[in-house]
């Protein structure tokens, strides 16, 4: 039996399958199915299944119990593809893919659809456009020319295999949930809060908040109103540009204590409140509609929900089943580490082969012992902190590991100059041009870190920026950050098939951290998978080096347990 199967839905909701030969065209007769999970469950032996969108066909096949080992998912391939062209933003649909193909007008793509809060199968798209399985096979064949054509074939087919098992996960975390104990938010709201008051207006708490604010300032002010807090504290004598915490907390005023903590508990009723719980959580479970390479760098998105901002006091109400764990796995220092594999700079290299704390080692070699300067050093490298201390410390980090600094900077420049920028498996950087107006959609932020000044931030500065420098900022994180995505998306492709025979199911993840839901009895495996899959992760991504890839890792019955 032909080791891979190609599978289009029809108009009428059956699917047309046929094998596939080594060149990617039919191998044999095509035949008719009623639906994908009859034609899954009738060919038990196939290694990989090729089909226009996993959003498309994975929640019908999860709905009917029918599990598959691989698949190749077009749209994510044309997307990668694209990128890899310099044609980032594109129309990226399949008909799109195969209107080019023939020299055709060009269709946009559909308009993302909203999610719907509680919905069981919330990718399944039953009005997507029909394309018939020879169009599809054409699309496909002329996606293995272009891999082909690439500087890097294998690295980029491999990246189009791990965007494609991405896709996979994203549809199994969706179709599980994270478990989620109703009850016990409403205790932590009411803890946080205090009581609702009707009509829906502000809780107690914040009401009180609010009038401590107004009494401080000698008039009524609408705390959750930035411009009234500005101009506020303006006609008291201080200057500030905004009302962002790293601005207003050095200020000697009575009203920035309780319009902090305001804003604080403003931002979690907001967020995660009681609407929040009534729309999201359904039976136990909050499902959120995971979007895998959600954005230009490769990083997860969630479509509705919030789902990758669940704020630690939050966390309380993700409680495991009865009987079952949480094993809630962090990678350590992931971004350097990956800095080491792609810049192979040898004494990074050595540094990240060790299982223990990488700014403290980095510390010793390169800043006399002081952690904290190391790091702002490594996070500096990597996300264009390069002024004022940042310069200094730089300047220290490249003298001890000046290939790791050599290779952000070649990016930086690259960026700068409007060139592509590359991910070590070939995720690309879309090029200045016409990179606004995806920039929103990518998720990418637009303006300026929001940080203190000179803070190394935990984000990309946005791409979008005219801004050659701001560009250049964001291309010197870009070959890191999306080259870490790229090797997360192979982690997870790699516990999956480890949690393919167990109870265990994977039920979040967002850039270093992942969560796996599994009976008491399975945590130890599941401990186990996850260190096994992150080596081999390292190892299928940047080939054999010594940079390890660890994980701190605790197995809790309750999510804000694990930190």
């Amino acid at each position: 039996m032909a080791d891979r199967w190609a599978l289009s839905v029809a108009e009428d909701g059956g699917v047309e399958v046929a094998p596939l030969g080594p060149d990617g065209l039919p191998a044999g007769p095509v035949r008719r199915e009623a639906g994908p999970a009859e034609a899954v469950r009738s060919r038990p032996d196939v290694a990989r299944w090729v089909w226009r969108s996993t959003a498309e066909i994975a929640p019908r096949l999860l709905a009917a119990g029918v599990r598959v080992e691989r698949c190749y998912d077009v749209e994510a391939a044309e997307t990668l593809l694209l990128g890899h062209e310099g044609r980032y933003g594109e129309p990226h649909s399949a008909a799109a893919a195969l209107a080019r193909l023939r020299g055709a007008p060009v269709p946009p793509d559909p308009p993302q659809r909203s999610a719907e809060p509680g919905a069981q199968s919330p990718l399944f798209e039953p009005q997507a456009a029909h394309l018939p399985l020879d169009d599809l096979l054409a699309v496909y064949a002329g996606q293995q020319r272009r891999h082909d054509g690439s500087a890097h074939p294998d690295r980029l087919r491999l990246l189009t295999a791990a965007e494609s098992a991405g896709t996979l996960v994203a549809a199994e975390m969706n179709r599980a949930g994270l478990p989620w104990r109703a009850d016990v938010h409403r205790e932590v709201l009411h803890d946080l809060l205090g009581d609702r008051y009707a009509g829906g207006g502000e809780p107690r708490r914040l009401a009180e908040l609010a009038e401590e604010v107004s009494a401080a300032f000698g008039r009524r002010v609408r705390p959750d109103l930035p411009a009234d807090v500005v101009k506020a504290f303006a006609q008291a004598g201080v200057k500030v540009g905004s009302t962002r915490r790293w601005e207003i907390e050095s200020v000697d005023h009575p009203a920035v204590k309780p319009l902090i903590e305001y804003k604080k508990l403003y931002r979690i009723w907001v967020a995660h409140g009681w609407s929040w719980l009534q729309d999201w959580v359904r039976d136990g479970r909050f499902r959120p509609e995971f979007l895998a390479g959600g954005t230009v760098t490769g990083r997860w998105v969630t479509n509705g929900g919030g789902g990758l901002q669940i704020p630690k006091v939050i966390r309380r109400a993700v409680v495991a089943d009865p009987g079952w764990r949480l094993v809630v796995a962090d990678a350590d220092q992931m971004e350097p580490r990956v800095l080491a594999a792609i810049s192979r700079d040898p004494g990074l290299m050595e540094v990240a082969g060790r299982e223990t704390d990488l700014y403290q080692s980095v510390s010793d070699r390169a800043f006399s012992g002081d952690r904290a300067q190391a790091k702002l050093a490594v996070l500096g490298a990597v996300y264009g902190q390069t002024s004022g201390d940042g310069l200094k410390n730089l300047a220290a980090l490249r003298r001890r590991f000046p290939r790791a600094v050599a290779y952000v900077d070649d990016a930086a420049r690259a960026g700068e100059e409007g060139r592509l920028v590359r991910t070590w498996l070939g995720r690309t950087c879309p090029p200045a041009a016409g990179a606004a107006d995806g920039a929103e959609e990518a998720g990418l932020p637009q303006d300026e870190p929001s940080g203190p000044p000179g803070q190394a931030q935990e984000w990309v500065p946005g791409y979008a920026s005219t801004n050659a420098r701001a560009r250049g900022r964001f291309a010197r994180n870009f070959v890191v950050q999306g080259s870490a995505a790229d090797w997360a998306l192979l982690l997870l492709a790699a516990l999956r098939q480890a949690c393919a025979d167990k109870a265990a199911e994977l039920v979040f993840f967002q850039h270093d951290e992942v969560i796996v839901h599994c009976p008491e009895e399975e945590a130890d495996a599941v401990v186990a998978a996850i260190r096994e899959a992150a080596e081999l992760a390292g190892r299928l991504t940047f080939g054999r080096t010594p940079v390890r890839f660890p994980f701190t890792t605790a197995v809790v019955e309750c999510y804000a347990d694990a930190k």
